[in-house]
């Protein structure tokens, strides 16, 4: 898997923008959004819809649940995105298939389950033969997922060996799934364990609550959160929590969260929601931070300083605060003239860099951009905590220029492109690196101009409006100072290309899904604002 590179020559005259494209009458109608949808907007997921249909087959919406997944299997019998991408969300709606043909009340016709079933089966002893768990992309729980959804299929495949010969049905005769052997059935007694006598589970789990199977029932150690209803911030472990194959009263809290969320999205529901701050956050400092002269309710900067609390911030109700959510909020607050004390943030500092949160397995890049981003305006606008935040800075900006790879990009634990996790790093380090920043920086703009397609976007797997406008967004600073030199007036010439592609590119939010959570995801707004942003940095003169 690589990125497609190769610059063409010439450069088109990019198309003046329609009335839809401009960046300031589209940033404003997107701020509007965020007041008008508070819990945001972020695309369905496979895995999420797969947990839902076998945990509240009650729930309203069961049927479009099925459709939506029978709907999304790919033509060789998976979900989801190519390569290891794959492996969670066939998982999940294979075993939802599965569980929707024994109950035999779905609303779908049984023999349409069955053959869903049967492909779903077959790719994933494909993928499963293939694979070992050091080629599956780092994703939340993905070991625990794994473990859990194989050891739910293998029991549906022992209860269709046990039937009479000839009953209608998958007839996969001895098949057996196995996770990758790394992921042992074993890695989830502790944690249900834990739950079962009370124990005291870490936080962070809770948003895959759903893999402690019945031990997540009513589990006292978690219950819905206050605001929303949900558990964990997400639809699975709210169903999971309230374990139960008929519907709770209709005043349970956790019940109008999962009405709430199905009824958002029409049946299927997504992985984390709601994310109003996460979705606030990025879309305010990513207008601001590009220029982007648009007017902000004081109500959204309200609502973001109302979020902060002594270690910050975190992305959902039912999740802990972390330190990339903490960090992008308090970077928009500094942005919008509302700064707040980053002093949050230090809670997250170990020896070498800022980890996402405690006890955090890997390290991410776009964090450390992003609390590099909030030290940095934070100083900008208080020079007189300089003295207190400069180590901090200097550490994260020390990190980011360390683990750039030697082609000049970056990679990150939660995208899928190298050109989000590039375009984070390069912001970071250009405002707030110093000039030890400036050889890091040019490099990832010589990657970014040489993996430009003929066709001008850019993209991992083809050409994206999301990736085109990241990469736009590493090149465009360097243009905007009036240095003519050819190395930028090439850069220009490639954002000019983007730009030009964007323009005659429809459907700017429609996907594909490439931020980590237990399943691929599509933040739109979030999209939106970086595209928007990349187009107001590309106008022409």
């Amino acid at each position: 898997m690589s990125v497609q590179c190769g610059e063409a020559e010439g450069v088109p005259d990019p198309a003046e923008p329609a009335p839809a494209a401009d960046p300031v009458a589209g940033a404003g109608e997107l701020v509007r959004g965020l007041l008008a949808d508070p819990w945001g907007q972020v695309s369905p997921s496979i895995y999420e819809t797969g947990r839902v249909v076998t945990l509240a087959p009650w729930l309203t919406g069961h049927t479009e649940r099925l459709e939506f997944l029978l709907a999304s299997q790919r033509a060789d019998g998976g979900w989801g995105a190519p390569g290891g991408y794959s492996l969670v969300p066939t998982l999940s709606a294979t075993e939802a298939v599965l569980s929707a043909f024994r109950r035999d009340g779905s609303g779908i016709a049984r023999d349409v389950l069955a053959k869903a079933a049967d492909r779903g089966l077959q790719a994933l002893t494909a993928l499963l033969d293939d694979t070992s768990g050091d080629a599956i992309p780092d994703m939340p729980a993905v070991e625990l997922i794994s473990a859990h959804l194989a050891q739910l299929i293998n029991d549906h495949l022992e209860w269709l060996d046990a039937r009479p010969p000839g009953a209608a049905g998958p007839r996969p005769a001895g098949l057996r799934v196995r996770a990758p052997e790394s992921w042992a059935d074993e890695a989830l007694v502790p944690l249900r364990e834990l739950l079962s006598t009370g124990g005291r589970v870490p936080e962070k789990l809770f948003h895959a609550l759903e893999v402690a199977g019945p031990a997540a029932r009513r589990t006292g150690s978690t219950r819905p959160g206050p605001a929303t209803g949900g558990v964990g911030a997400s639809p699975a472990a709210t169903a999971a929590w309230l374990g139960q194959d008929k519907p709770p009263p209709p005043g349970d809290p956790a019940r109008r969260f999962l009405e709430t969320v199905a009824a958002h999205h029409g049946g299927p529901v997504p992985c984390g929601y709601p994310i109003t701050v996460f979705e606030r956050a990025w879309v305010l400092s990513g207008l601001r931070r590009a220029g982007v002269p648009v007017s902000v309710p004081d109500e959204l900067t309200a609502s973001l300083d109302a979020a902060v609390g002594p270690l910050g911030t975190p992305a959902g109700e039912g999740l802990p605060a972390d330190a990339d959510t903490t960090s992008v909020t308090l970077h928009a607050l500094a942005l919008l003239g509302a700064p707040r004390e980053p002093d949050s943030l230090l809670a997250y500092e170990l020896d070498d860099r800022f980890c996402t949160w405690q006890g955090e397995q890997g390290a991410s890049v776009t964090t450390n951009a992003h609390v590099l981003d909030a030290f940095g305006e934070f100083v900008r606008l208080r020079p007189d905590a300089r003295a207190r935040y400069a180590p901090a800075m200097a550490k994260a900006a020390s990190w980011l220029r360390a683990r750039q790879e030697p082609d000049g990009s970056w990679t990150d634990r939660w995208h899928v492109s190298p050109y989000y996790a590039t375009a984070c790093a390069v912001q970071a380090l250009q405002a707030f690196g110093g000039a030890e920043a400036a050889a890091s920086v040019e490099r990832a703009r010589r990657w970014v101009t040489g993996t430009q397609r003929p066709d001008g976007s850019w993209g991992w797997w083809e050409g994206t409006a999301e990736e085109t406008a990241e990469a736009m967004l590493v090149l465009l600073p360097s243009g905007r100072d009036g240095n003519g030199t050819a190395r930028r007036l090439a850069h220009l010439r490639a954002a000019a290309r983007g730009r030009a592609w964007l323009l005659r590119s429809p459907g700017w939010t429609d996907g594909p899904a490439l931020w980590h959570d237990k399943d691929l995801y599509l933040p739109k707004a979030i999209v939106h604002a970086t595209i928007l942003s990349a187009l107001h940095l590309a106008r022409p003169e």
